[in-house]
Parts: structure tokens; C-alpha cells; sequence
């Protein structure tokens, strides 16, 4: 972000009265609203083109392997504007790594990657280390004191256990078949 010299102007007078309080003129309260609308724009700015960009981006890897320059181009841009790699486009690369400019963009957004991972690792643990520990509160029903009569509490019902089946019962004998009878004896009178 750039200022111009007016807005520096603006910017240097703003730190000044921040570290040493005095009482304001109109218009200085004027210019420095004016410094803060100007900076809210250019940030609302930079969140539009950074979707754009996002959205371009994701429109010339679905259209992979023909946009290759482009997708290429595009994502040496989002890199280098602070995008952390996605999934998709780890996995993009390695299908185009025979390509030398994919394979060394596939490194170093492996690289990204990894340094992402790792401080979002180290912010979970360093919040983990920091949080406060909560106390554990004694619940009703818990150990009674001595004299104190434990709280009678209805137990739940127990449920009926049923014997576990036989094999024989699940999985029957099986039946020999019947020889037929000897030819004599089939032959009716």
C-alpha cells in the first residue's frame, strides 16, 4: 500500500498526537477520518482482487492440462501476494510435475505448505500451553462425606442377557441325502 504525501502528511501527525495526547483541531479529526476511509477502501480493494485472483486461479486448474502458461503464471502471482497453497493445487502439480516450471513450483509450494502447517501447530500448542486450566468442581452424587448419607440414586434397569447360540443352532447339521432306492424295488407292479 502506498501513501501519498498528503496522506503521510496525514499519517505523521496522527502518531504524533497517538504518543503524545493533546487536544485535537477539527481539522486534523477531519483528515485523520478521511486517512482511515481511504486506508478501509484500499483493504476492501485488496479483498476483491484477492478473490479474483482466487477465483482465476481455481477457473485455470479446472481447465488443466490446456491452461498450463496460464495457471503457472497465476499461481507464481498468488504465491508470491502470500497465498498458502490448497490441496487441489498440490495435487495439479503432481500430475504436471514433468513439466520444469510445475515441478519447481510443486517444491516450493511443498515447502509453503509444510511452514504453514507448522505454525498453525505452534499456535494450537502455544494456545494449549497458555489457556488457563480450569478447576475440577466436586458433582452432586460424587463421594459423600463422612456422615453424611449418600444420596440414594435409582440404578437403571438391567438388561436381560440372552445365552449366546450354539453353532448347531445357527448353523444346522447338514442332512445326508436319502440314497435312492435299489432298481428293484422302484419298478411298481
Amino acid at each position: 500500500m502506498a501513501f501519498s504525501a498528503d496522506e503521510l502528511r496525514v499519517l505523521r501527525r496522527a502518531l504524533a498526537i497517538a504518543l503524545n495526547p493533546a487536544p485535537l483541531q477539527d481539522e486534523d479529526v477531519q483528515d485523520c477520518l478521511r486517512l482511515a476511509e481511504s486506508v478501509d477502501d484500499a483493504v476492501r480493494e485488496a479483498g476483491r482482487l484477492r478473490a479474483f485472483l482466487l477465483a482465476d486461479l481455481a477457473r485455470y486448474r479446472e481447465a488443466l492440462p490446456g491452461s498450463l502458461p496460464g495457471y503457472l503464471e497465476l499461481l507464481q502471482d498468488a504465491l508470491a501476494a502470500g497465498y498458502d497453497p490448497a490441496a487441489d493445487d498440490l495435487s495439479a502439480l503432481r500430475t504436471l510435475r514433468s513439466h520444469p516450471r510445475a515441478a519447481h513450483l510443486l517444491e516450493r509450494c511443498q515447502v509453503l505448505v509444510e511452514r504453514s502447517v507448522r505454525a498453525r501447530l505452534a499456535r494450537v500448542s502455544q494456545a494449549v500451553a497458555t489457556a488457563p486450566r480450569t478447576r475440577l468442581l466436586a458433582l452432586p452424587g460424587g463421594r459423600a462425606g463422612e456422615g453424611e448419607p449418600k444420596p440414594s440414586t435409582p440404578k437403571p434397569p438391567v438388561p436381560v442377557k440372552r445365552p449366546a447360540p450354539k453353532p448347531s443352532e445357527v448353523f444346522p447339521p447338514r442332512r445326508r441325502p436319502v440314497p435312492p432306492p435299489p432298481p428293484e424295488e422302484r419298478v411298481a407292479g
